[in-house]
Order: structure tokens, then sequence, then C-alpha cells
């Protein structure tokens, strides 16, 4: 007597269940990876807007061109920034954002508390924006900037691995990255991130 084939005999009902459950391994896979970054957001001990960065450490060199037409208080036109800018001995902090960020509105406000507490000049990377739009913004909102430098096609901001406006990193007296966060800032981010990176890269561009 012949032995029965077992992959003939088999169930088809558990056959159809089990070709349904390998239908949704990926899901399953996707939705633990979610899990997973969710987590890693909420108990990152350097907070959710901190994302951690291969530019840590990093100089990048760059030039931008000024903001036509912007002027300060006095009338005198603001400047734009470069890498060499950065590089002078001050610890300074760049500020991506456009004016068509709704975020970055919600934001703004803050800048001006960070230079004042922290001391550090903001320098403010107008990102994939026009010169007119730019002005426009920073004359409802104030200028809280050092300086302005434009990054029309969006070059600049490849270089710094800009997820997406607005962004702030703290630069080193050196010109090197020290801290990046992602998405706005406010008064918890300024204590809690921002004036201890400040600090801390002032420690490291004395030595």
């Amino acid at each position: 007597m012949k032995d029965k084939d077992t992959s003939i005999d088999a169930d088809p009902s558990q056959r159809g269940e089990k070709s349904k459950f390998m239908a949704f391994l990926p899901l399953i896979f996707l939705c633990l990876l979610a899990a997973l970054f969710i987590w890693g957001l909420k108990f990152n001990p350097n907070g959710p807007n901190f994302i951690p960065s291969v530019l840590i450490g990093k100089k990048i060199d760059f030039t931008l061109e000024k903001m036509d037409g912007l002027n300060d208080a006095s009338g005198k036109p603001v400047a734009a920034f470069s890498s060499d800018t950065l590089s002078k001995g001050e610890v300074s902090v760049i500020n991506i954002w456009a004016s068509w960020c709704i975020a970055c509105r919600a934001e703004h406000k803050y800048l001006k508390r960070l230079a004042e507490r922290s001391g550090a000049p903001i320098y403010g990377l107008n990102y994939k924006d026009t010169a007119s739009a730019g002005r426009k913004f920073l004359a409802r909102f104030g200028n809280p900037y050092a300086g302005v430098g434009m990054d029309r096609r969006g070059r600049v901001g490849i270089d710094f691995g800009v997820y997406g406006v607005p962004e702030t990193f703290v630069i080193d007296g050196k010109g090197f990255i020290r801290h990046k966060i992602t998405g706005p800032i406010n008064d918890q981010i300024i204590t809690d991130q921002l004036l201890p990176a400040i600090k801390k890269a002032r420690n490291l561009s004395s030595k």
C-alpha cells in the first residue's frame, strides 16, 4: 500500500489560512517598524525634535546670496552669510525658514528669545523662497537674524541634510555642526536642548 501524499491531502482551509498569514507579514513588519520609530521619538533622551544626523561634528562649506531689499532697523542692508562667517570663533545658530512655512510662523517669536537667552547670533537661511516673500514675512513677524542668506534652489539645504523647514543648527566657533533640531523650537526646546548645546559648543570652540 502506498503512503498517502500529505501535501495533496492537506486540509484546504489550513492552506488558505497560511496563505493569508503570509500575505499579512509585510504589513505586520511595517507596523512593528512604525511602533519602534514612535517609541524611539517618544523616549528619545534628547527630545522628540532631536534627530541624529551624520553631519554632527562636520563642517559644510557654503555661500549664500543676500536677500535684496532687506534692511535692518537703521536702514542698513542686512548682509548674507557663509561658512566663513561661522568660523571666526563665535558659536552661532542657523535657522532654516521660509515664508510659505506655517510652522516657521509658530516658532519665529522664540528665535528672538533664543538670541537673548544664549547671546549667540542667529543666522537665517531662507529656503526655496523669493526675496519679496521673505521680506514681507520678516516685516510682519520681525527679524531676529544677524544675517540672512537665500537658498533659492535648496542646494545648500541638501548639504545640511534638511528634512523640511524649520530646522535649527548649533555651529561651534570653528564652523562645525554640533546640534540639530528638526521642526519648530519653543521655550522647552531652548531650555532643554539648545542652551546646553550652545554651552557645549563654546567649550569645544575654546579647545
